[in-house]
């Protein structure tokens, strides 16, 4: 039977340490062993079929062990997560700590958990910013805007902009370093696959850019741990706000699609839309205070 140890780390991150008995993993290895003892195909016999002895000579032991640990690991996190009430926002990264045989194995899983929000008087503070813009836009007497409906687009983004930052500036929210991390390894790749399409090298970028891979990594970082922090800090202005999309919301939104193939697209898509017109719902209500 296995054992396992929560640790708690800063930044709303936290890591589960499992600990299994060698016999434990003993009869895994004869679970995982049998698993590909199914699917092995040896000349002179039926797929599946070969027996015991001549398959052990045919499957590596660490293909057996990895069989192992992809059926094995995810189960018992799953089971430590739920019996512990655990919400992780993330897939774990998992590190196998010790793995000899004869010898009990750990393996640590580390993960993110949604961030507590605190937010405070968050009314107050976007109002005075609010007011902050407007006195920096008054009319004055016999200056006319050339373009109004222009000028009234580039004061509401000026107050969605000065919303965010108010929200960023005063509600407290931990985005754990791990959720960074990740976003910032996929925003790489994509970056570098742009990079090789148009037929350049990173170093070319970098120089065309006037910037280090670490200026970029730092820049990028920053981005990515804003865009989450607003993104957390939305959902819960929402759920204490109790803004909700209907079904009739998303009916309104698919019956404007006349493409019945993009529309069963759409539909099978709600719940992305949903969470865009909460965020879209979210931002009208705090434009409205």
């Amino acid at each position: 039977m296995y054992n396992h140890k929560i640790n708690k780390l800063p930044k709303n991150t936290f890591d589960i340490v499992l600990t299994f008995p060698w016999s434990d993993i003993e009869v895994e290895y004869a679970k995982a062993f049998e698993e590909l003892h199914k699917d092995l195909v040896i000349e002179g016999f039926r797929k599946g079929k070969a027996p015991k002895e001549l398959a052990k000579k045919y499957l590596k032991k660490e293909d057996v062990y990895n069989q192992l640990m992809r059926s094995l690991f995810p189960k018992i996190y799953e089971e430590v997560i739920s019996k512990q009430n655990l919400k992780p926002i993330m897939s774990p990264k998992i590190t196998l700590l010790k793995a000899k045989e004869n010898e009990e194995w750990e393996v640590k899983f580390t993960t993110a958990q949604k961030p507590e929000i605190k937010l405070g008087n968050y009314k107050d503070k976007l109002k005075e910013a609010r007011q902050n813009v407007k006195n920096g836009d008054i009319w004055v007497p016999g200056k006319e805007p050339a373009n109004k409906e222009a000028d009234n687009e580039k004061l509401k983004e000026k107050n969605l902009q000065e919303t965010l930052n108010t929200l960023l500036k005063n509600v407290a929210c931990e985005v754990s370093d791990l959720i960074i991390q990740d976003e910032l390894n996929h925003r790489l790749s994509r970056l570098l696959d742009d990079i090789q399409k148009l037929g350049l090298t990173v170093e070319g970028y970098l120089k065309s850019k006037g910037i280090t891979m670490d200026e970029l990594k730092k820049q990028y970082s920053a981005e990515i741990l804003d865009t989450y922090r607003i993104e957390f800090i939305l959902q819960e202005i929402a759920d204490v706000e109790g803004i909700k999309v209907e079904k009739a919301d998303l009916d309104k939104l698919f019956g404007k699609i006349q493409d019945l193939k993009e529309k069963e697209q759409a539909q099978k898509q709600a719940y992305f839309y949903a969470s865009l017109m909460r965020k879209q719902k979210t931002l009208e209500y705090l434009n409205s205070l």
